[in-house]
């Protein structure tokens, strides 16, 4: 018989949000010919692997170039270990410049596997469980929120209206940490259309937030997967971009831009840590605990993303924005099959129209299990995820994220309809 030990022995403990995910999963691999708005993957437009090796080899040239290399050195470097900070780092640098007006060191900036590591890298760094505490805005992504409860940190959500984090919400969670002898060690947001809701942050709260998490030494994790993909062309400034006292940590990533697969984040922090009379830069205590992590960043796959860029000139506004009005269109057919679906027909349904990014939220007029989600899927063949498993609180019980990026559109009205007769059957038999 194989070893067994009891699930209370384990150092990671389940939550009712993991679990849901999990049975989320579960669900749309038991029903795979339901119409799923669940998928928050982006589209495969961009991702073309025919020319990952072109991207290698134009990368490969750059190299040489720049470190006076041959070709068959360039090659060796790139199949070993490497520098755990990353080696395309003056091109993040020179991209956040060209699209984003932000002036960067390619020493502030550490390259890593995926945005996900790049969370797990701030919580190893910036947190000891048993003191220090996250916030997030609520509700929030749960790539954040479970890695932090894998590490026993605890995680407190805050309420958020229409511009962003509620500041007075923010500093009574602030107090009541502190007052249970605890510290309140940073903020998570993703500013930008967010996951699940779809909202953004309005330029005053930025400002007021960078304000209030300053005098608070409140580090601000900026979460920013869905930026590019604006559909109005009137976007806010990164909080990185308004900060002037280093509080913000951004967490970047190529997953949307070019493809999830080759697993490229990044990480900018320009904050420092005291030490004596010396202060050192704080992204080199992160780097060494991302060495303890993944050794370093595939340089074959950060080779990939240095063509894509090179290609592009270090900019990605021009490729972003053809693959934006696919988006835009997707969004723009949800928006109407709700509106022929629902509208007309009942008040008490209602939605809102993000204005970049892949999320849309559905607010009912009574409130989901998960044992719906799997009828729903089930027998009127459409997958949808409840906002709630993204919070903590009871505000989203009746609320579902609807995903539009990668959904077949010809399959989205449909998907629509089938949603609106689930509901009508719900609400018939509840």
């Amino acid at each position: 018989m194989p070893l067994a030990i009891e699930a209370s022995d384990l150092a990671f403990q389940e939550h009712a949000d993991l679990n849901a995910m999990c049975f989320l999963n579960e669900v749309i691999e038991r029903y795979p010919n339901a119409i799923s708005f669940a998928s928050g993957r982006p589209s495969e437009i961009n991702a073309r692997p025919e020319k990952w090796s072109q991207y290698i080899a134009l990368f490969s040239h750059y190299l040489a170039e720049a470190r006076n290399k041959s070709h068959q050195e360039i090659g060796n470097l790139l199949g070993q270990y490497g520098d755990t900070r990353g080696i395309i780092n003056p091109l993040i640098a020179r991209q956040l410049y060209l699209d984003e007006g932000i002036t960067l060191e390619q020493e502030e900036i550490l390259v890593t596997n995926g945005a996900q590591e790049g969370m797990v890298i701030c919580l190893d760094t910036l947190f000891s469980p048993a003191y220090d505490v996250l916030l997030v805005t609520d509700p929030a992504y749960i790539g954040i929120t479970g890695a932090a409860r894998i590490k026993g940190i605890d995680v407190v959500y805050v309420e958020c209206d229409r511009e962003g984090p509620i500041i007075s919400a923010l500093e009574h969670s602030i107090n009541s940490i502190a007052a249970s002898g605890k510290r309140a060690r940073a903020i998570y947001t993703i500013p930008d259309f967010s996951n699940p809701c779809g909202r953004t942050m309005s330029l005053a709260r930025r400002k007021e937030l960078l304000v209030f998490c300053y005098a608070r030494a409140l580090f601000i994790l900026e979460d920013s997967p869905y930026r590019l993909f604006d559909y109005t062309h009137h976007q806010q400034p990164t909080l990185l971009a308004l900060d002037n006292e280093a509080v913000v940590i951004h967490i970047g990533t190529f997953a949307k831009t070019l493809c999830p697969a080759v697993r490229i984040g990044y990480l900018i922090c320009r904050a420092h840590v005291k030490r004596g009379e010396l202060a050192v830069p704080l992204i080199n205590d992160m780097t060494r605990v991302k060495s303890f992590i993944s050794v370093n960043t595939g340089q074959i796959a950060q080779a990939i993303v240095g063509g894509f860029l090179l290609e592009n000139n270090c900019s990605l506004k021009q490729i972003t924005q053809s693959i934006s009005e696919h988006y835009r269109a997707k969004r723009d057919r949800l928006l109407h099959s709700l509106t022929c679906f629902f509208a007309e027909k009942d008040s008490t349904i209602s939605w809102n129209m993000p204005n970049g990014g892949f999320f849309l939220n559905l607010s009912l007029p009574f409130n989901l299990t998960m044992q719906d989600i799997e009828r729903c899927a089930a027998e009127f063949g459409v997958i949808v995820v409840p906002t709630a498993i993204f919070s903590n609180s009871d505000r989203y019980n009746n609320v579902l994220r609807l995903s539009f990026s990668y959904v077949e559109p010809d399959l989205i009205e449909e998907g629509v309809r089938r949603l609106s007769c689930f509901i009508a059957d719900r609400r018939e038999n509840s």
